[in-house]
């Protein structure tokens, strides 16, 4: 149905063993098809692990084995007639360091695209090499984008996504395997609550849940709100309907194209007055 969109978030306990992930990842897959799902939207590294946090370094890492798995989650994406974005990790030419990635696998079982995380963290620049262009797509007449985790710091990518007319980001995290609480608890949600107001977007944000975990995925639609959120260090997968007939609180809408073109004012121009350009009087 063109203009509605359903998207399953999942979360689980991503770790350094891959069969053991592939595992999770398909099962989530397979619950995702029985309740409708159109895409199913995994965490960061889901399938690969996270270099630096589930197992020290590339040196030696299983390629084979992870190519293999993706291309069992690919064949069943095709089975299952489902759009996957698939967190995992994707050899370069050495000395190269691999990309931090999102597959978008289609309904057909092949890879449609492939976004490449384009901010990491000084940790992920020990192990990745960052990514330099967008990946926007179509899911019935709804138009999509992937991001992950640490682009949540650069509101200039929202921006530019908005300027192509998304509508709904697909943004993937991994704050998992901490000691406990932090201040991730306080601004990351948050801060994804903001990024989808400021722009009219909905947002599935996906989390891994290994211990500790700071916050579960939730699901954000276009004014901001978290509508729907996973149990904390728990297993679960939850389907949220995008429907663009939809309206939302949005003040910012008609002055939106102002901001984005570079006019930081909606005022109707320059002000010929003595009172307002005089600023050190009452």
């Amino acid at each position: 149905m063109q203009g509605i969109l359903n998207i399953a978030s999942c979360q689980f306990g991503v770790s350094g063993d891959i069969d053991a992930n592939a595992q999770h990842i398909c099962a989530l897959m397979r619950q995702a098809a029985e309740q409708g799902a159109d895409i199913v939207h995994f965490s960061e590294c889901a399938l690969s692990g996270y270099a630096g946090v589930d197992f020290e370094s590339f040196a030696d890492y299983n390629w084979d084995k992870l190519k293999a798995r993706t291309l069992e989650i690919m064949a069943l994406a095709g089975q299952l007639k489902l759009w996957v974005a698939l967190g995992s990790s994707h050899r370069l030419t050495p000395p190269n360091r691999p990309h931090n990635s999102l597959y978008l696998i289609s309904p057909q079982g092949q890879i449609a695209d492939r976004y490449d995380k384009r901010f990491g963290t000084e940790m992920d620049l020990l192990h990745y090499t960052p990514g330099d262009r967008f990946v926007v797509f179509d899911i019935n007449g709804v138009r999509c984008a992937l991001l992950i985790c640490f682009d949540l710091r650069f509101p200039e990518l929202y921006r530019q996504l908005y300027r192509q007319g998304v509508r709904v980001i697909l943004q993937s995290f991994y704050n998992a395997r901490q000691q406990g609480p932090s201040v991730h608890t306080e601004i990351m949600r948050q801060t994804m609550q903001a990024n989808a107001a400021d722009n009219g977007m909905w947002a599935s944000m996906t989390n891994s849940c290994g211990w500790y975990c700071p916050y579960p995925s939730c699901f954000i639609q276009p004014d901001g709100r978290i509508v729907k959120q996973l149990d904390d260090h728990k297993e679960g997968l939850m389907v949220n309907t995008v429907d663009l007939s939809q309206k939302f609180y949005d003040p910012s809408a008609p002055f939106r194209k102002l901001a984005v073109e570079g006019r930081l004012t909606n005022g109707a121009g320059a002000i010929d007055d003595v009172r307002s350009k005089n600023v050190t009087e009452l």
